[in-house]
């Protein structure tokens, strides 16, 4: 259910559940992990779904089984994050619950106009995944990460837009040429390059002195 396309330097992860708006399975999730984790030299790496939707989040039935508490999702967003290129989330539909962990440890956030955006942990009981509050607060500001966790509110693309969760609406809707567009540099680029310029952005230990 997860389709692995490589081109050249760009990997891209499809999540190929439409039928079941591509509901998170723990066998999707682990998946998702290895091809991440297994990217090797990629200088890019690019999420999306299949459909119209990118992802309801956590499937019922595995979240009965105690999805909702597994390591897995951390795994995923961890490796997300470490990634030495850049990531990016394509975002063709719809983002809801776990599913915004690995769209928040991406590096550029790039959605169709209809995209929609929300996380009902308080809502269903659950806490959310130890990273996700953090990095949502450093895109939106602590207020406005309690305004989707915690009163419950679905942002739709231009809010995610003014609030710095989305980096750009792509108003033709064509989110994957958008997205191997902005690949380009980094594409071009060594990946030790890469690497050292991401390092600058998001660690100040690393800025030259």
């Amino acid at each position: 259910m997860i389709e692995i396309t490589r081109d050249g330097p760009v990997t891209t992860l499809t999540l190929q559940r439409p039928d079941k708006a591509n509901a998170l399975t723990g066998d999707m999730l682990s998946g998702l992990a290895d091809a991440v984790e297994g990217a090797g030299d990629a200088r890019a790496l690019i999420l999306t779904g299949a459909g119209k939707v990118v992802s309801a989040g956590m499937d019922l039935e595995a979240a009965r089984d105690g999805l909702a508490t597994s390591p897995v999702w951390e795994r995923l967003s961890g490796a997300i994050a470490a990634f030495p290129g850049l990531s990016i989330a394509a975002l063709n539909g719809t983002v809801a619950g776990g599913a915004m962990g690995m769209v928040l440890a991406c590096d550029l956030r790039v959605a169709v106009p209809g995209a929609r955006f929300f996380y009902p942990v308080m809502k269903l009981g659950f806490l959310p995944q130890p990273s996700d509050p953090a990095r949502l607060a450093a895109l939106v500001g602590p207020a406005r990460a309690k305004l989707i966790l915690m009163a419950g509110q679905k942002i739709d693309a231009e809010q995610a837009l003014s609030f710095g969760l989305l980096d750009e609406v792509v108003t033709d809707g064509d989110v994957m040429a958008r997205a191997h567009a902005l690949t380009a540099d980094v594409v071009a680029a060594e990946l030790a390059h890469a690497k050292a310029i991401k390092a600058l952005c998001t660690d100040p230990d690393h800025m030259p002195q």
